[in-house]
């Protein structure tokens, strides 16, 4: 299994805090049945940034580590990056980096809104050939208020990840059954652990997909899991089309 969303990387933002938890961290991803993860330390989101160089030297390091611990677990680049204006310079002075390098970029919005020049740089990104992926869309209260502004954004070439613990029901059940509701109706794309640590965020993707295979069927989890290694593999992917009801939804919220 793969996983594209991961704080594994200790002591660059609110995830692991030690090289110590960071290798626990692991053993815990491998038995959840997951062998490559992607490392999204948080990039540019007002409190932390880590660019790409320092992401490089530390999935080096701990991928020295996990093999020196013989762990099953082989790290990859990538950043979770909160979206800003500057970020096209950024890409153009690689002080940012896409998943694994490949042609799909991690993206965050602000918990309450989508910035208003959204639109634009994925327009932008678009040009460069670089597809973003928006991290746990099911948390952001501009998306649960009006879905339909992920469904335009999906049609303009985005993509969405929603997080193992919303499906778990770790954030409440409403944003449990609007995570189903993203998946079941092709509004996202993948589900990744967005791990922290071993408290309060652990990895539960293992966890999460069986969750999804029962609500949802076999078909949906192994287009998931496909999807994580076009990433992984810089390969395109195909994209269901979105499935948009305005009753449904409204039914939903009501």
């Amino acid at each position: 299994m793969i996983d594209i969303h991961s704080h594994i990387l200790p002591d660059l933002d609110d995830g692991s805090t030690s090289l110590s938890e960071s290798l626990e961290m692991a053993r815990e991803a491998v038995k959840q049945g997951i062998h490559k993860i992607i490392a999204t330390p948080h990039h540019a989101n007002g409190t932390y940034l880590n660019e790409t160089s320092r992401v490089e030297q530390s999935v080096h390091t701990l991928n020295e580590e996990l093999q020196l611990q013989g762990i099953p677990l082989t790290v990859y680049i990538g950043q979770e990056i909160r979206l800003y204006r500057d970020l096209l310079e950024d890409l153009d002075h690689s002080r940012i980096v896409t998943l694994n390098r490949s042609k799909y970029m991690l993206v965050e919005f602000p918990s309450s809104h989508i910035p208003n020049y959204t639109d634009e740089l994925f327009h932008e990104l678009g040009i460069q050939k670089i597809t973003p992926i928006i991290a746990h869309p099911e948390r952001n209260q501009e998306i649960k208020e009006n879905p339909s502004r992920l469904l335009e954004l999906i049609e303009k070439g985005g993509l969405s990840q929603v997080t193992a613990h919303s499906i778990l029901g770790g954030f409440g059940k409403t944003i449990q059954a609007f995570s189903m509701n993203l998946c079941k109706n092709h509004l996202a794309h993948f589900l990744a652990s967005d791990a922290h640590n071993l408290t309060n965020r652990p990895c539960v993707l293992g966890q999460a997909y069986q969750t999804l295979r029962e609500n949802l069927g076999n078909d949906v989890a192994d287009l998931f899991q496909q999807n994580a290694r076009c990433v992984l593999e810089d390969h395109s992917l195909l994209k269901e089309i979105p499935v948009w009801s305005r009753r449904k939804w409204f039914k939903f919220w009501g």
